[in-house]
């Protein structure tokens, strides 16, 4: 009997991809990923998806450009082999920081990549954590933004944090909506790094908007990147009089010195999520925890197969 629902994974992680897998009780499907002698991405599908509900997840992680045309060509393969509908999950939605003009003559990746997405064939995509929520916008298609803060919730208050002792910190201005999410469910208060960039992937932290004296801190952002601005944010909550700094952050980029960073910093722990498959020395690091998005992912899958509302999952 053929299957009306497959789930295929982009080379960037098939780790997660068999996990969500796992939860919606299917196997993977079949894809041939190779390349030719000069470089170029060839797929194969190799089963029948004439009239099946396509999800392909691929994260759009390093290497950023491969993974995204090596999601555009998985796309296309379906679509010429007749699938009934093609849904993009992109854990970590890569071009993303550039989602407006900060300069003239700047591009905005983050809508050529929803323009290209859809051009390719894509009917609707999922994605956890954007970096900027109106980046949905961007899209013609229906776009399902899921949040991974459930699954951080269960972590923290497992790790004791919660209460008067504890307070949310938002590493910029422009996370203070996630960090409020975090402070309302932990029932704590919130506070507000004021932070000035000077150049892409390099931040200077000012001082601390909030009460942080004599609490335990959780800096939230969506990404770590080269850990700047967090390892910045952690000094900077120390020295306003925090007992312990830790940080909860969506997608692990950690590119570049992060991990020497990270190491070096005062933060007493951190969490990621397994949207971007972690490097050997990322995962042997013991203050790294990194969490798992496939049963909030496998929920959303089988709601958008089956036509069901995902709205409670944005939570």
């Amino acid at each position: 009997m053929k299957k009306t629902l497959t789930i295929f994974a982009g080379g960037s992680h098939p780790a997660l991809a068999d996990e969500v897998c796992t939860y919606v009780g299917t196997t993977r499907g079949e894809a041939r990923l190779s390349r030719f002698s000069d470089g170029e991405l060839f797929v194969e599908i190799e089963e029948n998806v004439r009239g099946v509900n396509c999800f392909i997840l691929q994260s759009t992680a390093s290497p950023p450009n491969d993974n995204l045309m090596e999601l555009l060509i998985m796309i296309d393969a379906l679509k010429r082999a007749s699938a009934g509908s093609i849904v993009a999950i992109m854990p970590y939605f890569g071009y993303a920081r550039q989602d407006r003009k900060v300069k003239p003559r700047t591009p905005i990746t983050a809508k050529l990549v929803a323009d290209i997405l859809t051009a390719a064939g894509a009917d609707r995509v999922l994605s956890v954590d954007l970096h900027a929520g109106q980046i949905q916008g961007f899209f013609d298609i229906p776009f399902d933004h899921l949040y991974a803060t459930p699954v951080f919730r269960q972590a923290l208050r497992e790790a004791g944090y919660g209460g008067e002792d504890t307070v949310v910190v938002s590493p910029d201005a422009g996370g203070v909506e996630r960090a409020r999410a975090y402070s309302k469910f932990l029932d704590c208060g919130l506070a507000i790094i004021d932070k000035r960039r000077d150049q892409p992937n390099v931040s200077r932290v000012f001082h601390v908007i909030g009460e942080v004296r004599g609490k335990r801190a959780i800096l939230v952002d969506d990404m770590i990147d080269t850990a700047g601005t967090l390892c910045n944010a952690a000094e900077a909550v120390m020295s306003a009089g925090a007992l312990s700094v830790c940080a909860a952050a969506t997608h692990g980029v950690l590119s570049g010195p992060a991990m020497e960073r990270l190491q070096k910093s005062v933060l007493e722990r951190v969490w990621v999520t397994n949207s971007i498959a972690q490097s050997e020395r990322a995962r042997e690091w013991d203050r790294l925890t990194v969490l798992s998005l496939g049963d909030l992912v496998g929920e959303a899958v089988k709601r958008i197969h089956y036509g069901d509302s995902i709205s409670s999952l944005f939570v």
